[in-house]
């Protein structure tokens, strides 16, 4: 059983919205992750969705979206981006997908999971450098969920456990790197993997990957990683 990553599918079967701005290679973009996962993930596996799953607005806009990612082999896991305005309470989100009976979905949202000896843990994460304190409100607040998502893993599965982090935002950047309060909540628990992806097009450029202060850093973003999906796992 593998764990495979991708982020930023920004669906929009209900109100299509062209995601060509960030280039040609967005060009149905949906039918090239669509035949990435269905010659590449098995019934077994998991796959992490790292935020910016749908541009619908409210959770019942998401019933295409949704739709399209259940008829997909594999367990998901979703977690939130900055474009994910459906995105609710964690029992309205559950309530849903038992509603509509999508089985194989589940949410990232101060919790953990458990999939083959690692727990899967995370939060949406935000800006990292800015002289607005709304944003370091936020930042706190993201520092916060976690590590309540971490602990909260330890808590229920174990110490001794491998813990992949996924975030949204990038956890650091070229200014940063393991001086990132994120990277460090994460050195603190021993974690040595985290996905992150929200960077498109020419921001692609701020990406940092490998080894930053013991942790692997990979950014899964749909446009940089061609619309295929990777293993981490």
């Amino acid at each position: 059983m593998s764990i495979y990553a991708i982020a930023d599918l920004h669906l929009s079967f209900a109100s299509p919205k062209p995601m060509n701005i960030f280039g040609d290679n967005w060009t149905n973009h949906e039918l090239k992750i669509k035949e990435s996962w269905m010659n590449t993930v098995k019934a077994e596996d998991l796959v992490l969705l790292p935020g910016d799953f749908s541009w619908a607005m409210s959770l019942d806009e998401t019933l295409e979206d949704f739709k399209y990612l259940s008829s997909m082999p594999g367990k998901k896991i979703m977690l939130k981006g900055n474009h994910d305005y459906w995105w609710n309470s964690l029992k309205k989100l559950n309530d849903y997908m038992k509603k509509n009976n999508f089985k194989d979905i589940s949410f990232l949202y101060n919790n953990a999971y458990e999939f083959e000896g690692k727990i899967i843990a995370g939060t949406r994460g935000w800006v990292l450098i800015s002289k607005e304190e709304e944003d370091k409100k936020i930042v706190n607040r993201e520092l916060l969920r976690l590590e309540l998502s971490i602990t909260e893993g330890i808590k229920e599965y174990g110490e001794d456990k491998e813990i992949i982090v996924c975030m949204h935002y990038p956890p650091t950047n070229k200014t940063l790197l393991e001086n990132s309060n994120f990277i460090k909540v994460m050195q603190k628990y021993n974690v040595k993997k985290c996905i992150y992806g929200h960077l498109h097009g020419e921001s692609h450029s701020e990406a940092i990957e490998g080894n930053v202060g013991g942790i692997e850093l990979k950014l899964v973003s749909a446009d940089y990683v061609n619309f295929k999906l990777i293993k981490i796992a």
